[in-house]
């Protein structure tokens, strides 16, 4: 109770319950917003340089066992991993969670498919997009919002040698300005 008597006020609901006695208040945290309490775990910092970025969508993940675990210990990894829609659902393939150490016979296969948590309507309007050609569902980055495990998926089509030549002048020539600026 004292971490939370801490809190200023716009944090925290102050309320009085029929069930405290005269003069007692209960102190409620409030939810924070989504940018309040973010930890990501691993992002694919390649996707953006493969692939055009259309749309993006936030995913909850299904998982057993330890995953958890050795999720909040560092130990996942996005790179190479996909999604594609199958039965009405979403699953992320090829996703590795670090085995947890002290999880000995309840750690689950590194590798295995994870069911992605979306809405139907959002399954629906992934399905549609990712039938058309040259489109691909990618994860971008792997979070935990609260204590819940996020998934930013990424709908991608992939871009040409020439396209990722141009994004790198680009970038270089930003940067060249930036550094000119810098020294004025």
């Amino acid at each position: 109770m004292d971490d939370v008597a801490q809190l200023p006020r716009a944090t925290a609901m102050w309320r009085s319950h029929p069930w405290l006695r005269k003069g007692e208040t209960l102190v409620m945290k409030q939810k924070t917003g989504p940018a309040g309490n973010v930890r990501v775990i691993a992002t694919n910092r390649k996707a953006r340089h493969e692939y055009h970025i259309d749309d993006t969508w936030e995913a909850g993940i299904v998982l057993r066992g330890t995953e958890v675990k050795s999720l909040r210990c560092g130990g996942g990894s996005v790179v190479d991993s996909y999604a594609e829609p199958e039965g009405g659902e979403i699953w992320l393939n090829n996703f590795h969670i670090n085995p947890y150490e002290q999880g000995n016979r309840y750690n689950v296969d590194e590798k295995r498919r994870r069911k992605l948590l979306l809405n139907k309507k959002q399954i629906r309007k992934i399905v549609g997009l990712c039938t058309q050609k040259g489109y691909t569902l990618i994860p971008l980055r792997l979070y935990f919002l609260g204590q819940h495990v996020k998934v930013e998926l990424a709908l991608a089509r992939g871009k040409k040698a020439y396209d990722k030549r141009e994004a790198i002048r680009e970038r270089d020539t930003r940067r060249e300005l930036d550094r000119d600026y810098k020294l004025r």
